[in-house]
Order: structure tokens, then sequence, then C-alpha cells
């Protein structure tokens, strides 16, 4: 698939997600059981835990280096939202579909350089790319709309060594982890999220580097391993 249609199809399955989790019409603010959606607190308290990645205490371990890993799995927890923000306020304003939405995205300043080679991000760099990070966190608490939380994902996300190939590779393993947790008791509270002392973000991250798996293929091996703990 291009580029294109790869954003389409993240779009597309949050959608789908978003639907199924929190109820058709979520887009109102609202689930299905009337409890309030804000997106935009999803993404600043997603991207404080993204903080958390890099050695950023000036008391405390700070010859470390950051947790690369976790970066890419917290920035892409992040662009769940990012996207579910976008499809919010789309639908809201009326301001078209899904393919008008990633229309936008695609003619965003950084998104052909999101399509280019990753670069490999620097350890000593970790601190000013935790500044950048705080723009989308000011961003996200000033209310600010969808056209400016894409732009400063995308900044962040560069710097942090992701593409759009990285982006959707992770994005895909995530939307089914995420369907998974639904359908074995997430919301209600019985889900287990450690799996046998690892988080199941980590198992899943696993199974994708070491298998070419489709979206089914992930399920599968994610339904093996959480009947075996």
């Amino acid at each position: 698939m291009n580029n294109k249609a790869l954003l389409l199809e993240m779009f597309t399955l949050q959608q789908k997600l978003n639907d199924g989790t929190n109820g058709e019409g979520w887009e109102k603010g609202y689930t299905n059981q009337n409890r309030i959606i804000n997106w935009k607190r999803c993404i600043y308290m997603e991207a404080a835990e993204l903080i958390d990645s890099f050695n950023w205490k000036h008391w405390k371990d700070i010859h470390i280096d950051p947790d690369w890993d976790n970066v890419t799995i917290e920035l892409v927890d992040i662009w769940h939202f990012v996207m579910s923000l976008g499809l919010e306020q789309y639908k809201n304003k009326n301001l078209g579909d899904i393919d008008t939405l990633v229309n936008y995205v695609v003619d965003t300043k950084y998104f052909n350089e999101f399509c280019g080679e990753p670069i490999v991000p620097e350890n000593e760099d970790a601190l000013s790319i935790v500044s950048t990070i705080e723009y989308l966190i000011k961003h996200s608490i000033e209310g600010h709309d969808f056209e400016t939380i894409v732009d400063d994902f995308l900044i962040v996300s560069l710097q942090c060594g992701l593409n759009i190939q990285t982006l959707y590779k992770f994005y895909l393993g995530k939307n089914i982890l995420n369907k998974f947790r639904q359908d074995n008791g997430y919301k209600e509270g019985t889900y287990k999220k450690m799996w046998n002392g690892t988080e199941d973000n980590v198992i899943m991250s696993g199974l994708l580097e070491q298998n070419s798996l489709g979206a089914d293929g992930l399920y599968l091996e994610l339904d093996k391993a959480y009947k075996a703990l």
C-alpha cells in the first residue's frame, strides 16, 4: 500500500474501534454508557507517560538511555487519540468524511518527511525531545484543534525515529491488542494486562518483531499466549 492508503486504513480502523468501544455516535462527546470523552486529555496524559521514557530527572538515573522501544509504544497510543480527535472534529464541524481528513494529513507540512527514511535518534538529544513533547501537552491542554495537534505529533514522531511505515506496523498491532483487550474484559476490569510479569504491549511488540503476522494471525497468537497464563 502507498502511504496515503496506510493512513486511510489507520483512520478507518480507528473509527471502527471507537464505534465498537464507545458506541456509534461517540463523536458527540459521550460513550454509549454516558461517559464524557475528552480526546485532548487522553493525548496529554499519554504524552506525560511518553516523557517518562526519557531520563529527564536531574536527581536520578541521569546516565540511563531513553527506552526507545517504549517511546514507540507510547507514540502509537497517542496516535490513537490524535486520530480520534480528528474524526470527532471533522464529524461535528461537517468538514467531510474520512477521505477528507486523510487528505488534510497528507497535505500537512511534515507528512512528506514522515514518509521518508526514519532518522536514528541520539540519546543525547533526549532532553530536547522532551521539550518538544511538552509543546504537544501544552497545545492539548490549551484546547487547540486537530490541525495543531497533528503537526505536533508528527514533529515528535520524527525526532523519535518513527516514520509512516513504523507507525502503521505498530498501530496495527496495538489496534488488534485493544480489540483483544475489549474482548477479554478490559472495560469490566477483569483483563490481565501483565502476562507472567511482562506487559501485554511488550508481548505484542515481540510478536510483531518475530513474525510476519497479519491482523488475524496476531489476534490468534495473543489469544494463545493469554490462555496459557
